[in-house]
């Protein structure tokens, strides 16, 4: 059963996540140096944050699509989570690997597990019923 409350949180996270992508996408070099733990990743390469950028910048699309329209958007919700969630894993298996699992986890909860498993569980939990 879709609640309303599911459609303004599908907006508000389309919401920080488009602006996470176009600072990506239009000022890379400071969203490099302001996000925590990104400059521990290795070089600046404009190419690569801009293209990250703009996956963030679809995922936030189908999220505001779904917000708009659940029935329509749903798909569009589905595919922008499916991309959040393997990005999180991502994040997951290179912490497994670092040398701060704890700390590293900690650091990425907000702003890279919650942003994903909370769109994960709107395409899981809330499709629309079809007429």
């Amino acid at each position: 059963m879709l609640r309303t409350w599911d459609r303004w949180l599908a907006g508000a996270l389309a919401l920080a996540l488009g602006a996470n992508g176009l600072a990506m996408l239009f000022n890379g070099l400071a969203w490099y140096g302001a996000v925590p733990g990104v400059t521990s990743t290795g070089p600046y390469n404009a190419h690569f944050v801009r293209d990250i950028g703009a996956a963030y910048l679809v995922a936030a699309l189908g999220l505001a699509w779904f917000a708009w329209k659940p029935r329509e958007g749903w798909p569009a919700l589905a595919a922008g989570a499916a991309f959040l969630t393997v990005h999180a894993a991502i994040h997951v298996y290179d912490a497994t690997c670092g040398a701060s699992p704890l700390d590293d986890v900690k650091r990425d909860f907000v702003g890279v597990y919650l942003f994903a498993a909370l769109p994960l569980a709107l395409a899981l939990f809330r499709k629309p019923a079809h007429d």
